[in-house]
């Protein structure tokens, strides 16, 4: 009679695909991210006729800054929504908000020195100074001190999560680290084209910055590091404008 064999050993867990998430759910969120701009728009529209403001063509700096925040608030929150039901997974975690090891002091300095550069390589490809979209909601005081909070805060925490935490993984695993990074910088740069006037030259020197964004994340591995050489970039652009309309307000 023969021994009874021992059951075969449990097989091993191939590990986890990173990041989980697919280009179904890229598609997903732009499609969210549409549809939270029109709801954004009717929105504040709205809120703007029952309280009686005057809205002209073009909303104000205060109206634009509402809707940017209310695209932000349903798109990531439907995101979130996707993470926990569909993969039973957290938003933040998920897309990169966590510790890093370089100075946050060292971070803030390589995105002024970013913005350094873009400055410089703006001049090589003469890159326009006509008024545009967002120079016009810079006109007064109070407009600049809204678009500077937004911009060193808000938006740069949600660009990050968008670009360089949410769709730069998956272009990375496709193409490799450089390409990743690249290819993830083009549509951040086409996102800012028609707000510059449809300028092709912003197009590029956003595009850059965000390829230098993206070597943060792929370097410490957080959306965080990111979002404050983002963020310190964005600031120092907003002290250049605070000085050149300055001149102007006197």
């Amino acid at each position: 009679m023969s021994e009874e064999q021992p059951p075969p050993p449990d097989s091993p867990t191939p590990p986890e695909r990173e990041p989980f998430w697919t280009w179904g759910d890229v598609f997903l969120f732009i499609g969210l991210a549409v549809a939270s701009w029109l709801v954004g728009g009717l929105l504040i529209t709205s809120v703007a006729i029952l309280a009686r403001v005057h809205v002209q063509g073009n909303m104000g700096t205060a109206e634009v800054l509402a809707t940017q925040a209310i695209i932000y608030v349903f798109a990531f929150g439907s995101l979130a929504l996707l993470f926990r039901v569909q993969y039973g997974r957290p938003f933040w975690r998920s897309l990169g908000w966590r510790g890093f090891r370089m100075p946050v002091a060292q971070v803030a300095l390589l995105g002024a020195l970013t913005a350094w550069a873009v400055s410089f390589l703006g001049t090589l490809i003469r890159t326009p100074t006509t008024p545009n979209d967002i120079t016009k909601l810079l006109d007064d005081p109070k407009s600049l001190i809204l678009m500077t909070v937004f911009g060193i805060t808000l938006a740069p925490v949600c660009e990050e999560l968008a670009f360089r935490g949410f769709l730069q993984p998956l272009l990375v695993r496709s193409l490799g680290a450089a390409g990743g990074i690249f290819a993830a910088a083009l549509p951040f740069g086409l996102l800012h084209y028609r707000e510059y006037g449809n300028s092709w030259r912003h197009a590029v020197i956003v595009a850059a910055a965000g390829a230098a964004f993206g070597w943060m994340r792929q370097r410490t591995g957080s959306t965080r590091a990111s979002a404050i050489m983002h963020a310190s970039y964005n600031a120092l652009f907003f002290v250049a404008m605070a000085g050149e309309k300055a001149k102007v307000w006197r």
